[in-house]
């Protein structure tokens, strides 16, 4: 603050000389003016002729001032002049930029030997006399009186702020610093914090000004906190997971190094083998549902994705899977409908809904995916005929590890935690319901999976209309 006090002050001062020359020039000039009039009043004009008498009372009253120097003189229509002071520099017509008027008094300033003058002026003439018969009266003075006056204002404005800006200066030094007393507590609060405390700072003690601050500063450490949470969860999660899997494993790795019948040594590899698929797919349920979870709170590019051609591309895919199950997987068509949504988190959310339909759906049973169009909403189904679910356990489902007992299906309990989670990235809403019922108040088997999408109206396309075409609508 300083630097800018530092850079206007001497602005101030340049400033207050202009004003306070203007205020000195005003008072002098007027007693020039009434000079110049109290001349103009002893002139009188006989036959054409101008005369003046001037007593000698007068003209000491002209030389009174004890401070400036006074010239006057009066000039006839011919340039002599008639009374006063050869000294006085005359009047040139440069010094007159208008058509003068008649008993008006005028200013000009000038010089005589080097001291500068400020002279007024007046034409006096007869009535309705020609320009050419009218005499000049100047009355001019030297500018001391006008310094000194000039010098006393800037003096009196001037001298009060050598002792009014050092007083200034230590009142905002003063101020700022009880003003940023509470910044300066807070930052010694966050430097005092733990490396692992990243809970929000009390902002009851915080400054209004900095309210917003804390409050983005909050933001982010809640954000920062929940991506430590995700990464202790998923940690947890891992570890306690694929501690069964690991530990069985190994068991049947150490039984088939003590088979030596060659059978029971295939039986062996291939129970191995079956148990490394399962922990395969663990891990990679595992990291979707963390990669999920990250993208929930980053910035994730979402395009419009026409969902009908995304699950058709899916289905085709798991034909084979279905196939060896004999299991009826169907696709039912329909006409391109997009949703605003990121193409590797939907394809993960639609492999886990087919997986966990194919996964729950007998031998010869039947899965049916589709797509439809209801309004401002699209409808994303998974229908199956498997064992079904109760209403009770359809919300849990969605729960991390929830498994339903007595199924004897094998699974990690998060595939449909995962679509929950895709789900809620896309402002959708996940749900699996058992079949409705029937006249005869008779459930199908089976159930059905939907996720609930807000439609994306893309805008309309913009025609390209050629220029020629747009200047005859113009001229029309």
């Amino acid at each position: 603050m300083l630097a800018p006090l530092l850079f206007v002050w001497p602005i101030s001062i340049a400033v207050t000389h202009y004003f306070a020359t203007s205020v000195a020039n005003y008072p002098y000039d007027q007693t020039l003016r009434e000079q110049v009039a109290a001349i103009s009043r002893q002139v009188k004009f006989v036959d054409g002729q101008a005369k003046i008498s001037l007593p000698g009372s007068a003209r000491a009253f002209l030389r009174s001032d004890e401070i400036d120097s006074v010239f006057f003189h009066v000039l006839g229509h011919d340039g002599k002049m008639i009374v006063g002071d050869p000294e006085l520099p005359q009047l040139k017509s440069a010094d007159v930029s208008e058509k003068p008027d008649p008993g008006e008094v005028y200013f000009r300033d000038d010089d005589y030997k080097g001291q500068d003058l400020r002279v007024a002026f007046m034409y006096l003439g007869e009535n309705d006399a020609p320009r050419e018969r009218w005499v000049l009266i100047e009355v001019g003075e030297t500018l001391e009186k006008r310094s000194q006056l000039a010098n006393k204002i800037i003096a009196s404005v001037i001298l009060p702020q050598f002792v009014i800006i050092p007083l200034a200066v230590i009142l905002v030094w003063f101020g700022l610093s009880q003003g940023l007393r509470p910044l300066t507590r807070l930052r010694e609060r966050i430097e005092t914090r733990r490396e692992a405390d990243l809970s929000p700072i009390a902002a009851g003690r915080v400054p209004e000004e900095l309210q917003p601050l804390t409050e983005a500063f909050n933001s982010m450490l809640a954000r920062m906190q929940h991506n430590m949470d995700v990464q202790r969860r998923f940690i947890s999660d891992a570890a306690h997971q694929m501690r069964t899997p690991l530990t069985g494993l190994k068991m049947q790795a150490q039984l088939a190094m003590r088979e030596a019948d060659p059978g029971q040594l295939r039986y062996a590899l291939k129970s191995i083998s079956s148990s490394v698929d399962r922990a395969s797919h663990l891990v990679n349920q595992l990291l979707s549902m963390a990669r999920a979870e990250a993208s929930e709170h980053s910035e994730q590019a979402l395009v419009p994705v026409d969902l009908d051609q995304l699950l058709h591309e899916i289905v085709e895919t798991w034909v084979v899977r279905a196939l060896d199950r004999r299991i009826d997987l169907g696709y039912e068509p329909a006409d391109p409908v997009y949703i605003m949504g990121n193409v590797f988190l939907l394809r993960e959310m639609i492999n886990n809904l087919l997986d966990n339909a194919l996964r729950y759906t007998p031998d010869e049973g039947r899965v049916t995916a589709r797509v439809l169009a209801q309004g401002d909403f699209v409808l994303l189904e998974i229908e199956d005929s498997g064992i079904g679910i109760s209403e009770e356990e359809a919300h849990k489902v969605f729960d991390r590890f929830y498994r339903v007992e007595g199924t004897g299906v094998e699974g990690s309990g998060l595939g449909l935690a995962i679509v929950r989670e895709i789900a809620e990235l896309h402002r959708a809403a996940a749900s699996l319901r058992p079949h409705a019922q029937n006249v005869q108040g008779v459930r199908a088997p089976g159930s059905i999976a939907r996720v609930v999408f807000p439609v994306h109206q893309p805008p309309p396309p913009s025609l390209d209309i050629p220029d020629h075409i747009q200047t005859g609508f113009a001229r029309r």
